[in-house]
């Protein structure tokens, strides 16, 4: 015992660059990407630039940080996509005027009751998948593929598949502002970089420094053994998919106050783009490991890489070539981390038991005859 543990913290003090890599790649990737495109375009690095990517990132991180807390919990939420733009196909309808025909009135609410709706729409979507998951033990992929074509298929049905277009809204009606979430910025930072910032100090916040945080972590690692140990793992695992369908509303009222409207389609594909970002970031689909940090250096990686490749004026079917291909890489470094990691160490073969020896029967003494 004495020698397995010394041998564990001398691995632990010896230096290797191979582990330096593997753990460090999504920082490392991050600055490869920013180097070389800076030497291809002069415009890649200049400060404006950089806002506008930071601001891309922001979307592709709000989702990917609500996709973390499902896939430490050993989870998987595909229904993220749908679920942002169905959020910002309400936010559109609820803009365009909600008629009441009883009274024969229209009803225009204001943008922060706009807002709030929308967010309950993506926590109700979550909220499905985490009952459909915990309760009835239906498998992640499967559930929230199903609300995938549910979701999807709602926001087409409410907009017969048109676009809502023209979100400014009107000061008459008291429903402008919607615009402020894409255009507007505090000390020159956008508002979408700002929200994905105070998203990420919360969330990690919440997993470093609260109970839900270390029930979550325990959970994700071995749910089995964490239920033993009285950690509420069925509210935790619905919690967490309210928590990521609240995370792509979130981005989903970004987007369309960035594009000044709601599509039905939006956010098509977008559930790859964030499990992208939290493979990047490290964590294992597995559950249990990852954290906020890498998660955000995933989206940037991400991010940084589509705008670098549109501002060279690569072909976007190249693009989705070489993001296939940062997946891909970075899942086969998370199977060499963890994969390590979960190794069992060589134990020491037990000695061969010798055959208990049996010990001579001792002689009857013979009765003493009679005289």
């Amino acid at each position: 015992m004495t020698t397995t543990t010394t041998a564990i913290l001398e691995n632990k003090k010896k230096f290797s660059l191979t582990r330096v890599l593997i753990e460090g790649r999504a920082f490392l990737a991050l600055i490869l990407i920013i180097v070389v495109f800076s030497l291809m375009s002069p415009n890649y690095l200049t400060f404006d630039n950089v806002l506008i990517m930071a601001s891309h990132v922001a979307i592709y991180a709000i989702l990917g940080l609500g996709m973390l807390l499902v896939v430490l919990n050993g989870g998987i939420d595909l229904s993220v996509g749908s679920t942002l733009g169905f959020s910002a196909v309400i936010a559109g309808f609820l803009m365009q005027g909600v008629p009441i025909n009883i009274f024969g009135v229209i009803l225009y609410l204001s943008i922060p009751v706009v807002v709030v709706i929308s967010c309950a729409v993506g926590a109700a979507v979550g909220l499905v998948n985490g009952i459909l998951v915990s309760k009835f033990k239906v498998a992640p992929f499967v559930a929230t593929l199903g609300m995938l074509y549910v979701v999807r298929g709602l926001a087409l049905l409410m907009t017969n598949g048109l676009t809502i277009n023209d979100l400014s809204g009107d000061e008459a009606l008291g429903n402008t502002g919607f615009n402020w979430l894409g255009f507007n910025r505090v000390l020159n930072i956008p508002i979408g970089v700002i929200i994905m910032i105070l998203i990420a100090i919360v969330l990690g916040f919440v997993l470093g420094r609260t109970r839900f945080g270390r029930w979550l972590y325990a959970s994700g690692g071995n749910e089995r053994a964490a239920e033993l140990s009285g950690v509420p793992v069925r509210g935790v695992k619905i919690w967490v998919y309210v928590i990521s369908g609240i995370c792509a509303a979130v981005a989903g009222l970004i987007l369309a106050s960035t594009l000044t409207s709601a599509s039905p389609t939006a956010g098509n594909t977008y559930e790859l783009t964030a499990i992208a970002a939290v493979v990047i970031g490290g964590a294992s689909l597995m559950g249990g490991r990852g954290n906020v940090r890498g998660t955000l250096l995933g989206a940037f990686v991400i991010g940084f890489l589509s705008d670098g490749l549109v501002i060279v004026g690569v072909s976007a079917y190249w693009q989705m070539i070489f993001i296939g291909a940062v997946i891909v890489v970075a899942v086969l470094l998370n199977s060499l981390q963890y994969g390590r990691r979960r190794r069992p160490a060589a134990a020491t073969p037990p000695a061969k038991a010798t055959p208990p020896v049996a010990e001579p029967t001792p002689p009857v003494p013979e009765p003493a005859a009679k005289n």
